[in-house]
């Protein structure tokens, strides 16, 4: 069985390139112009640096004089920074009960504000024991509650529904 042939990271650089023509750019970062590709390698190697091609698309191919070390390393720093930048969205939950006290329905309420100011999702799960399961409206009165009292800072992701002895909605910040 054959190997699947390598899939090479990042741009061409020299021989990998096999257009017969490239628009250059020189070091310094003048435009060159259309040039033969051996041309434009034999200026590369006279200026001690590599030719990278950094625009594979256009027509004659975008190829530059540069080091092609650093010009990946740097990418490499780019591609980090993005990563260190991005905020992942964790899925937080608040279980509550369908006959939930005043004051701790506002303690949880509070929670759940707080978790949509940090940018999280919210999974809040209603508990029915025993007798409460012939009673599922007033775990949804208290579902609705919620979701009207957060309408303007989020919105519903998933509808309440009825999961075993749990009734579960997700909401998701504006």
């Amino acid at each position: 069985m054959k190997a699947p042939p390598t899939v090479k990271e990042g741009p061409r650089a020299n021989e990998e390139i096999t257009v017969p023509f490239v628009q250059l750019i020189d070091d310094s970062g003048s435009n060159i112009g259309r040039v033969p590709i051996e041309r434009a390698i034999e200026l590369a190697e006279a200026a001690g640096l590599d030719l990278v091609e950094i625009a594979p698309n256009n027509d004659p191919p975008v190829c530059k004089i540069m080091d092609h070390g650093k010009y990946k390393y740097q990418a490499q720093k780019k591609a980090a920074e993005a990563r260190k930048k991005q905020k992942t969205v964790e899925v937080k939950e608040i279980k509550m009960r369908p006959n939930i006290d005043t004051h701790d329905y506002e303690v949880k309420m509070r929670s759940v504000k707080r978790f949509f100011e940090e940018g999280d999702k919210v999974k809040l799960t209603m508990r029915f024991r025993g007798r409460e399961m012939a009673h599922q409206e007033l775990g949804l009165e208290v579902l609705n509650k919620v979701r009207d009292e957060v309408a303007e800072i989020a919105k519903v992701e998933a509808e309440p529904k009825l999961e075993g002895r749990q009734m579960i909605m997700v909401l998701a910040p504006r």
